[in-house]
Parts: C-alpha cells; sequence; structure tokens
C-alpha cells in the first residue's frame, strides 16, 4: 500500500487579519470614552515658586464658610440650614462698600472663604460652591444689565470682541475672590 503524499495545509492569514482589523474598528466607534469633568479654577503658584508672605487682612473683608464632616454649615459663626440664602448674603456682602462696618470694605477687597473637613462630602461642597460663584455671576449680570444665563454665555465666549467689552466692564473692580481654605482632619 502506497501512502500518497499530500502537501501541508495553509491557513490564509489575510483574513483572520481583516476580521481582527473590522473587529478593532468596531470596538474603536462603539466604545464610549469617559470624558472627566471637574470645576475650572486656578489654582495657587506651587509653593517653592512663591516668596512666602504674611499678609493682615481685616476680619471684616472675609466672609467665612465652614463646612463640617456633618455637611452642617456655618456661615459668619451662625449654623445655617437653606443654602440657597447664601447667594444674597455673598451679594450684600461683596456689595456693601463699607456702609455695614460688620461687611467688606469694597467689593476689590471683599475675600469669601470656603473651610471644609476631610470628610464633607463633594455634593456638599460643590452645591456651596455653586452658591458662591452664583452670587458674583448674579452680580456681574446685573451690571451687565444681561440675565444670569446670558451672562454665562458672554463669560464662555469672550473672543468676540462685544462680548469681551461687555465682559470687562462687569468685572471691572470686581474680582470674584473665593478661597478654598486648607481643610481640617475627620474628627471622632
Amino acid at each position: 500500500m502506497a501512502r500518497s503524499k499530500r502537501g501541508t495545509t495553509e491557513i490564509n492569514s489575510s483574513s483572520m487579519a481583516d476580521i481582527a482589523f473590522l473587529l478593532l474598528i468596531f470596538f474603536l466607534v462603539t466604545t464610549t470614552i469617559a470624558n472627566d469633568k471637574g470645576l475650572t479654577l486656578a489654582l495657587p503658584p506651587h509653593p517653592d515658586d512663591v516668596e512666602q508672605q504674611d499678609i493682615k487682612i481685616p476680619e471684616r473683608n472675609i466672609f467665612k464658610i465652614l463646612i463640617n464632616s456633618s455637611d452642617r454649615l456655618m456661615v459668619e459663626n451662625q449654623e445655617m440650614h437653606d443654602v440657597s440664602r447664601l447667594r444674597e448674603m455673598i451679594k450684600e456682602f461683596v456689595l456693601n462698600n463699607g456702609v455695614n462696618p460688620k461687611l467688606s470694605d469694597s467689593p476689590e477687597k471683599a475675600i469669601v472663604s470656603i473651610k471644609t473637613n476631610r470628610g464633607t462630602s463633594y455634593e456638599r461642597f460643590i452645591e456651596v460652591y455653586n452658591e458662591v460663584q452664583g452670587a458674583y455671576y448674579d452680580i456681574y449680570a446685573e451690571r451687565a444689565g444681561v440675565t444670569n444665563e446670558k451672562w454665562r454665555e458672554i463669560a464662555s465666549n469672550t473672543s468676540d470682541p462685544d462680548n469681551k467689552r461687555i465682559y470687562e466692564k462687569a468685572r471691572e473692580g470686581l474680582p470674584m475672590q473665593i478661597s478654598i481654605a486648607e481643610p481640617n482632619k475627620v474628627s471622632n
């Protein structure tokens, strides 16, 4: 009995490469890439790059907001339950112009300080921060003579010369000075 010699069969690898390439394209097209969202904040310079100075700021020019680990709010040494009142209080503080001796000397000197505890929830911090920022946006919108929503559009598109002019005029002499203080440790 004679054995027939068969040649070795080869697998066509070009079609497998095509299938792998198509699968790769399929997964790239159908997969969503998560966008990280966050707060747009101007961070202070690195401590090594700046000479440390002691700056004396009068107490009346600092609006203090404290948030403890239970997410309870203390505003100007008084407990506050309704966060929505915060916006009006900040507007009154910033726009005081030295009239009330317990509030800021001028809008340029007014600083809103937010201090948290390491146990403070992100949701509570964001809620308070939004109210603080919203107070400034309300002031800017009022000075520009537009609605709050229109102000946000103007602020997000300062490449337009008209928007830039309105933006700079509304913010003139009224910087948004929000200080986020170093958090305290969680206490038992």
